[in-house]
């Protein structure tokens, strides 16, 4: 099997696009060829780079989740870096003034909660404004690209965790979202894609042959981006998504769950593809600090017929009605805002229980189908 060859490493391919444009460079750890050469130093010696924009947890990855950063100069190459992770989150006319083109190289997990890929959104929108081309190295999509799951958003619960009415596991490489965002959703920036070669959508990150660099400090493994689409709407509740242990999202529990009665029950269920094992486990940090949990991990046995989203969903409402007196959905963390579950899941019906696993297993699969077919528009591959 040939190994994939990334767009950071066709560059010379294009470089009729590079050839005397002031270069800003929206990257961080994951912005590397296949060789572990950075796209930074890339750039860098080229000669062109002017100008870097981090996204959440900084360029080299030293800001933990949800962690705010002011501009800073880059150690390495002396270039400012500015900082996307803000309340605007996109560059201002100032920031713009001394490029000529945006680049966007950053490694996506394939889920729509996944902060980065709107960041490459809002960056879109201000190389539209403010005339400026707007190029993206594609990657892989790491939990494969021919899997589609999820609920479409509704618009009423937009956030930096989900900006478009899309599902949450899309299936598409960066390179096409940023196609799907350019055109379903009128941003309309010059837009260039360079695209991969080898690569085919059937793969996960481990087929490709290129080194794994972890995207986010709690995405440590792509089997953690598998378990992510699962366990990510526990952060809007009261149960532990594994932060703070050595497996993030692939563990969930809570000092009041009994783990192997938890395990028993959700194995009952014959969900495809995944075990749950009872887990006991001391978080370091985030939500039960240094308190023992009792819950289960998520072992994906089969990451074909594994459906992330269905899974999760079982697994909240099985946790809700075992423990009613226990379980609880976090409040809002701005008064009169949607609660973080909500956010989540594009919608309030998980919050409010308003329908049964059944009818909501029938909404995944009509939001997936209609999903798939605006997709089909937008493949590259």
């Amino acid at each position: 099997m040939k190994k994939v060859i990334l767009g950071v490493e066709r560059i010379k391919e294009f470089k009729t696009i590079f050839e005397g444009k002031r270069v800003g460079l929206i990257t961080n750890p994951t912005g590397i060829d296949g060789h572990f050469n950075s796209t930074i130093d890339i750039f860098s010696s080229m000669g062109n780079l002017k100008t870097l924009f981090a996204p959440e947890h900084g360029i080299r990855g030293d800001f933990q989740a949800g962690e705010k950063f002011s501009s800073y100069i880059d150690k390495e190459t002396g270039v400012i870096v500015y900082s996307l992770y803000t309340e605007s989150r996109r560059p201002t006319k100032e920031m713009l003034e001394d490029i000529d083109i945006l680049v966007f190289d950053i490694q996506d997990i394939g889920a729509r909660f996944y902060t980065y890929i709107y960041t490459m959104a809002y960056c879109m929108k201000s190389a539209k404004e403010f005339n400026k081309d707007f190029i993206v190295l594609d990657r892989p999509n790491s939990v494969n690209g021919e899997k589609v799951e999820g609920n479409i958003l509704e618009l009423e619960f937009k956030s930096f965790i989900g900006y478009y009415p899309i599902v949450q596991r899309h299936g598409l490489t960066i390179g096409e979202l940023a196609n799907l965002f350019n055109h379903e959703y009128n941003i309309g920036c010059n837009l260039t894609i360079i695209p991969m070669l080898n690569w085919q959508r059937w793969m996960d990150y481990e087929d490709t042959g290129l080194p794994w660099v972890f995207p986010s400090q709690n995405i440590p493994t792509n089997h953690s981006a598998y378990a992510f689409l699962a366990t990510c709407i526990f952060e809007g509740t009261n149960i532990s998504e594994g932060r703070g242990t050595t497996k993030p999202f692939e563990m969930i529990g809570a000092p009041f769950i009994d783990a192997d009665h938890l395990a028993k029950s959700l194995n009952s269920l014959n969900l495809e593809g995944v075990f749950f094992r009872p887990v006991y486990f001391t978080p370091i940090a985030s939500k039960y600090e240094k308190v023992l949990c009792a819950g289960v991990e998520l072992h994906i046995t089969n990451r074909k017929t594994y459906e992330a989203v269905k899974t999760g969903w079982n697994m909240l409402y099985t946790i809700r009605n075992l423990y009613k007196d226990s379980f609880s959905v976090n409040a809002p963390y701005v008064v009169g805002r949607p609660h973080m579950l909500d956010y989540n899941v594009g919608n309030d019906f998980m919050r409010k229980n308003t329908y049964n696993i059944a009818q909501l297993e029938n909404i995944l699969k009509e939001d997936t189908e209609k999903f798939m077919s605006l997709r089909t528009n937008y493949l590259l591959y």
